[in-house]
C-alpha cells in the first residue's frame, strides 16, 4: 500500500493542531525566534523503519525551509544508535513538531517491526502474513502501510473491497436455507460479481461447504494445526486458504508448516508496541 503526499500532510496537520492548540507556550517563552539548531532522530532499539515522511511533513509544516537529511528508507532495518533523520533549522519549529514527528515514526515503526517478527518467524515456508481490520480508528491506511513496510501483506482495506462471509452472516441466513454458506456465496456473486468472496469456516463441515460453493478464499478460524491439514485435504487447491485466530510468535511457524497460503495476525496492528526512538539536539 502506498500513501499519498496529500493524506500524509492531512494526518500531520490534524496531529499538529491537536498538540499545538493556541501555541507551544514553553517554546515561545524560552526560545528566541531566530535560534537555529540541529537535531538527530535516532533508533534506541533494533527496528524496522516506517513513517519518516510524516516526521518530515511535521517539521516542514512549521518551517518550510528547514533542512532534513534522511539516512534510512521505510522498510529498512535500523540498529541501536542509527540516525534516521538529521533536522537543521529553526529551533522553535523542531521543538514544536518533535512529539508529533516521533509519535508517527514510533507507532508506525512499531507496527512494521512487529510485522517483521512474524515474517521472519515463517521464513522459508509458503505462507504470507496478513493484517486485519483491527486497527486504530482513523489510522487504518497508515498502519496497513506500516505492515507492508514490515514485509506483511494487506488484507481488505475495509468492508467495501472484499466479501467476507463470517459466522454472524451465516446465523442471519440459517432459517432461509439448509446450506447457509452456499446461499451466502451465491448472493455475494450475484450482487458483487467483480469482488472475491471469502468464507470463514469454524468446522471441517463448513470448509467442505465453502469449497463446494466456490469460495475464492476459505478462512480457517481458530482451528488446530491438525484440523488445518485436514481442511487443506478437503479443499484440494480449490480455494486460497487463510488461518486466523490465536496466532502468536510461538505458534505461527507451526501454522505456516501446515501449508496454508496466508496467516492473518491482528496483533501486528492492535497490539504493536511503539518502538523507542529519540530526538536529541546537538550541542
Amino acid at each position: 500500500m502506498e500513501l499519498t503526499a496529500a493524506e500524509i500532510r492531512r494526518a500531520v496537520r490534524a496531529a499538529l493542531a491537536e498538540d499545538l492548540g493556541s501555541g507551544d507556550v514553553t517554546t515561545q517563552a524560552t526560545v528566541p525566534t531566530n535560534a537555529q539548531s540541529v537535531a538527530l532522530m535516532r533508533a534506541r532499539e533494533p527496528l524496522v523503519v516506517a513513517g519518516l515522511a510524516f516526521a518530515e511533513a511535521a517539521f516542514r509544516q512549521l518551517a518550510p525551509k528547514i533542512k532534513i537529511k534522511k539516512y534510512f528508507l521505510d522498510g529498512q532495518r535500523a540498529k541501536v544508535g542509527d540516525t534516521l533523520l538529521k533536522i537543521s533549522g529553526s529551533a522553535r519549529a523542531i521543538l514544536s513538531a518533535e512529539r508529533v514527528a516521533l509519535n508517527f515514526v514510533q507507532r508506525l515503526s512499531g507496527v512494521a517491526t512487529a510485522t517483521a517478527q512474524f515474517v521472519d518467524a515463517i521464513h522459508g515456508t509458503r505462507a504470507k502474513i496478513l493484517d486485519t481490520r483491527k486497527t486504530t480508528p482513523g489510522w487504518r491506511r497508515l498502519e496497513k502501510y506500516a505492515v507492508a513496510c514490515g514485509g506483511g501483506k494487506n488484507h481488505r482495506i475495509g468492508l467495501f473491497d472484499l466479501v467476507l462471509i463470517k459466522d454472524n452472516h451465516l446465523v442471519a441466513l440459517q432459517n432461509e436455507n439448509v446450506n447457509a454458506i452456499a446461499a451466502a456465496v451465491r448472493r455475494a456473486r450475484k450482487k458483487f460479481p467483480k469482488l472475491k468472496v471469502e468464507v470463514e469456516a469454524d468446522t471441517l463441515e463448513q470448509v467442505a461447504q465453502a469449497a463446494a460453493a466456490g469460495a475464492d478464499i476459505i478462512l480457517l478460524d481458530n482451528m488446530t494445526t491438525a484440523q488445518m491439514r485436514q481442511a487443506l485435504k478437503i479443499i484440494r487447491g480449490r480455494a486460497i486458504t487463510e488461518a486466523s485466530g490465536g496466532v502468536n510468535l510461538k505458534s505461527v511457524r507451526n501454522i505456516a508448516a501446515t501449508g496454508v497460503d496466508f496467516i492473518s495476525v491482528g496483533a501486528i496492528t492492535h497490539s504493536a508496541r511503539a518502538v523507542d526512538i529519540g530526538l536529541d539536539f546537538e550541542p
